[in-house]
């Protein structure tokens, strides 16, 4: 998905299976079109059923140039937006073990990991210049729409768990100043790193395991039934948030990086520390106090989110490790073609790394 400054356009991104190429065909129509049918099953972890799910939920976000805002809430759509849905929580359920002690998970939560695990370890210690801005192309698609689909989920709590969630998003938000937005923010570091800073303008070329984490907060914040597995998923962000934050400063330092992207991570360490109390304590320790059978569906969000979240830097380390990207070349959604980056704001080393 490409959008210049200058037109203000989001277009539809380039289909990658059956299911990706019937949802995009369709948005080409008026709505009440016929969707084209798939017979074929779908991975619910491939990047075919997490792209068209992907389009699906960004209607509800800034939308498509072109496509009729109609298909919002057309029926059809909403039927296959339901069958996606249904195939990718059903693989969420089926890989997430069952539990209740939402103490004990948040306390596992803020255990620091081993100082030589994971990717903002691996960036910390051992990141070249265009891993890091790898990262940050993956990451882009979730930024975008930080803290969006948390605001799902203020209608749906009462009391002291609704006002200290809106607490967190008023910062998320900026405090109601446009420049501090995160949004905003992560928008700056990308330019900051010679990247396109443009709304999800790198979609065609992250692979799954990233649409899988975003789709994942539509998910549960769109639905009223998942809304306390919501709560747990944004709870586990904002407590693993602070850690990951201040390794990647010092990646970011050790490169000599430009200041808009240490600031980005920098505003995360500070914030997210503040943020963690407030979802541990107040909204989690409220909403179980009126509604304690909010139990287990808060530890499902919690495990779904770690579950991804592993995925995902499974497929970066294996990439790195071995000096490969971990990114889709633009033209060949499957990754095939590895050499078309000229339409990608991307420095001549970044590209460098993706013609090898």
């Amino acid at each position: 998905m490409v959008w210049t400054e200058a037109s203000g356009r989001r277009v539809l991104p380039h289909p990658c299976g059956e299911l990706s190429a019937g949802v995009v065909e369709a948005l080409g129509k008026p709505p009440g079109s016929v969707i084209p049918a798939t017979s074929a099953p779908a991975d619910p972890y491939g990047r075919d059923l997490q792209l068209a799910l992907h389009t699906c939920y960004g209607l509800y976000y800034e939308g498509f140039d072109g496509v009729d805002t109609g298909w919002e809430w057309d029926p059809g759509l909403l039927c296959v937006r339901a069958e996606l849905e249904r195939h990718f929580l059903a693989a969420l359920r089926a890989d997430v073990a069952d539990g209740v002690d939402v103490e004990t998970e948040l306390e596992e939560l803020l255990i620091v990991p081993d100082e030589e695990s994971g990717v903002a370890a691996f960036l910390r210690d051992h990141g070249k210049p265009w891993q890091v801005r790898e990262y940050f192309v993956h990451r882009s698609i979730l930024h975008h729409q930080e803290a969006d689909p948390y605001a799902w989920l203020i209608p749906r709590l009462r009391g002291r768990a609704k006002a200290a969630l809106v607490a967190v998003e008023f910062d998320e938000f900026g405090g109601g100043r446009g420049d501090r937005i995160h949004q905003r923010l992560y928008a700056n570091l990308l330019e900051g790193a010679g990247l396109d800073p443009s709304y999800l303008a790198y979609l065609d070329v992250v692979p799954a395991p990233m649409l899988a984490i975003v789709n994942m907060m539509s998910l549960f914040c769109l639905h009223r039934g998942l809304r306390a597995a919501g709560v747990g998923h944004f709870a586990a962000v904002e407590i693993t948030s602070s850690p990951a934050s201040r390794r990647m400063v010092a990646a970011l330092e050790r490169l000599g990086a430009d200041s808009a992207c240490i600031t980005f991570y920098r505003e995360h360490v500070e914030a997210d520390a503040v943020h963690e109390q407030l979802m541990r304590r107040e909204v989690i320790g409220d909403l179980l106090a009126r509604e304690p059978d909010t139990r287990a569906p808060i530890v499902f969000g919690i495990r779904a989110t770690n579950l991804l979240e592993d995925r995902f830097a499974d497929h970066l380390l294996s990439c790195w490790r071995d000096d490969r990207t971990s990114l889709l070349g633009p033209e060949t959604p499957d990754g095939k073609d590895q050499n078309s980056m000229a339409h990608l704001r991307i420095p001549s080393e970044f590209v460098a790394i993706h013609r090898r």
